[in-house]
């Protein structure tokens, strides 16, 4: 099977390739239509299948892999594939799975170990309760789930991934500056926690739709009461949990991204900041995985359409 990033304008490729967004639309002549975004571990591109019948509608669904045949087209100098025939994934189909998932660079009970490992040297024992229910709450489902639907760390694993990263990049810093180190620890694992009842996402880390409550109240909200439930559940501290609850409050920074109050203590202030380097470190990186030196990305929508330049290397 050939790879997204390898596909070349005018040849006609065939494969299985994971659908990563879907929808029905009507063209302008009233025949339905699909518009859909393929992926596999190497890249995305967007695709048609055109004049879809009438039962059809729910051939398919987010997360779904399909048998496509198509042809490669350029269409407003983005390539474009123009599906010709396509089948659901059978029974008897033989597929790599690694091939179509995008997924973080390690597995995801790797990751969890190590913050579970970390988690169990927080000195204050109330403190240590709250990181340690932060990580069994959601176990399962955090090995799996990505962080983002579409932005950072969109990927399998990629939740644990970005939490992974910001406590490595926290413990240098924390030691930098002489502040909390195992606060930090705890606010990064609860930051983002509740993303996981935020969005509804299947073992393949594909998010299909946000949740009731994530539409209505949103990660940061869900996060703080998380909080007032497991204080309350493990004896946690009115300081220890006021503390966690603002730095979840305050990661956003600004009212319109859902913090309404900013980070008021050093190790919150961190919090914001780390969860920025690595988002947009992330993206970047991202931008210019397949790009040769010397080279600009395309915009990058999270980056506000900045494009990304790849440093020549030395020879």
């Amino acid at each position: 099977m050939k790879l997204i990033r390898d596909f070349e304008v005018g040849e006609r490729i065939e494969g299985f390739y994971l659908i990563r967004e879907l929808n029905l639309r009507t063209s302008a002549n009233n025949n339905k239509y699909f518009d859909l975004v393929l992926e596999d571990a190497s890249g995305h591109i967007n695709a048609k299948i055109w004049n879809i019948q009438d039962g059809q509608e729910k051939l398919y669904e987010t997360g779904d892999v399909s048998k496509i045949r198509g042809d490669v087209t350029l269409w407003m100098d983005q390539m474009q594939l123009k599906i010709i025939k396509h089948r659901p994934i059978g029974d008897d189909d033989e597929v790599d799975y690694k091939q179509l998932i995008s997924s973080a660079p390690y597995e995801g009970e790797t990751m969890w170990q190590e913050l579970y490992d970390r988690a169990q040297k927080v000195e204050k024992e109330s403190l240590r309760k709250m990181a340690i229910a932060a990580l069994e709450l959601h176990k399962e489902k955090m090995l799996y789930y990505p962080a983002a639907k579409s932005n950072h760390h969109a990927i399998r694993g990629g939740l644990l991934y970005h939490v992974l990263r910001m406590y490595k990049a926290g413990e240098m810093l924390a030691k930098l500056y002489n502040l909390d180190g195992d606060l930090l620890f705890t606010g990064v694992l609860y930051h983002d926690l509740e993303k996981i009842t935020e969005m509804s996402a299947n073992e393949m880390g594909i998010v299909s739709t946000y949740t009731k409550e994530g539409i209505l109240l949103g990660h940061i909200i869900t996060g703080i009461n998380r909080i007032q439930e497991i204080a309350e559940d493990v004896g946690c501290d009115e300081e220890t949990k006021l503390l966690l609850q603002h730095m979840v409050l305050s990661h956003h920074y600004e009212p319109e991204y859902g913090s309404p109050k900013k980070p008021m203590f050093p190790e919150a202030e961190l919090l914001h900041y780390l969860d920025i380097i690595d988002a947009r470190i992330y993206d970047m990186q991202k931008a210019t995985l397949d790009l040769e030196g010397g080279h600009f990305s395309s915009p990058v929508f999270s980056l506000g359409r900045r494009t990304v330049y790849k440093p020549l290397e030395e020879e």
